[in-house]
């Protein structure tokens, strides 16, 4: 007879605690209860061996949730400014790679990880991604993935917290379109987000429940088809599902012999958050921008996390959805060239 901790039993009970964690963090009024909450209680109770897994597709749904709500933000005025900024998000992405060839130096100084190891460990791109780039050329994909874990991890508790308490809440002029809700329209709705999903997942793009249903409701938002809002109540637990699924990427064994390792990559993460932070106080003062949209457009986190942040913070949605899609879209084209560039000029082979 199988443990309960390989049956549904165990999701189930997962479930239902970070949905209690994700209540007391509300009731507490911490930033983003719905998902640091979950992402905590699942990190933390793995950490202590619990070995606790997420509902199968709980992180394709949540995504699917918050892309869908996000791209209601982009009305027909709102999609032509964003698209003004091409420039400022291009540059944006470009300094994601420059901050990872930094970090990646720093963690391959400290540690006994190898550059390669250590560059494709601090990209800030999805996890799944790095660790296959990384291994293509040899790198340690355990240490890629521990590392971009405990990179979102990081991120997804420091930035909403250090923003929340610098009293910048609530200063975003945007908003989503104006839509009645319906059952009916918002079920069709994410039907055609479900689908766009699925065909990305097909054709192996990255983030695929998250772009797709993105993509639609952009598309249909910004030529001004209307379905249905969002509730926000559906926008929650499409983040308690997505800390949930996060925080199951945490295994007990992840902190056995790499204590020095982790510490590095904690550092390497914070200073991260810290150049990032400086870049964007400085391209928002160039380009005449809110300082808080820019520290979220150019923050080394995943695109889900930081764009939910930017929604329950009020901080500029579109812009920043728009940077991070941006983001992900460079990395995933110009990481292995570059890569593969700058070790041609070191003098080694690029496999």
């Amino acid at each position: 007879m199988r443990a309960a901790r390989d049956t549904w039993i165990n999701p189930v009970l997962a479930l239902a605690m970070c949905a209690s964690v994700g209540t007391l963090f509300a009731w507490l009024r911490t930033p983003l209860p719905w998902m640091i909450g979950p992402l905590l209680a699942m990190a933390g109770s793995n950490f202590a061996g619990a070995r606790l897994r997420s509902v199968p597709g709980s992180r394709q749904l949540g995504q699917m949730i918050i892309g869908t709500a996000l791209g209601l933000y982009f009305t027909p005025v709102v999609a032509r400014q964003v698209a003004s900024y091409w420039p400022l998000l291009v540059i944006a992405a470009l300094f994601a790679i420059f901050l990872a060839w930094g970090c990646g130096w720093f963690l391959s100084r400290v540690t006994d990880t190898d550059r390669t190891t250590a560059f494709f460990a601090s990209v800030p791109g999805g996890a799944a991604e790095m660790a296959v780039l990384g291994e293509r050329y040899g790198a340690r994909v355990d240490r890629i993935a521990l590392a971009q874990s405990l990179r979102i991890l990081v991120v997804v508790i420091v930035v909403p917290f250090a923003l929340t308490y610098s009293g910048v809440h609530g200063s975003d002029a945007y908003g989503p379109i104006a839509v009645p809700f319906s059952w009916p329209a918002l079920a069709l709705m994410l039907c055609v987000a479900a689908v766009a999903g699925a065909l990305l997942s097909v054709a192996r793009v990255p983030n695929p429940f998250m772009f797709g249903p993105l993509l639609v409701a952009v598309l249909l938002t910004a030529n001004e088809v209307q379905f249905s809002s969002v509730p926000g109540w559906l926008s929650s637990v499409g983040q308690l599902l997505l800390g949930c699924a996060l925080g199951s990427r945490f295994e007990q064994q992840f902190l056995s012999g790499v204590a020095r390792y982790v510490g590095a990559v904690f550092a390497s993460i914070v200073l991260a958050i810290a150049l990032a932070a400086a870049f964007g106080v400085g391209v928002a003062h160039v380009a005449g921008l809110p300082a808080a949209s820019l520290v979220l457009a150019t923050a080394p986190g995943g695109i889900a996390e930081m764009c939910i942040t930017a929604k329950v913070l009020q901080l500029g949605v579109p812009l920043v959805t728009a940077a991070h899609v941006t983001r992900v879209v460079v990395l995933m084209t110009t990481t292995a060239p570059i890569y593969r560039f700058v070790r041609s000029l070191g003098g080694r082979p690029a496999t």
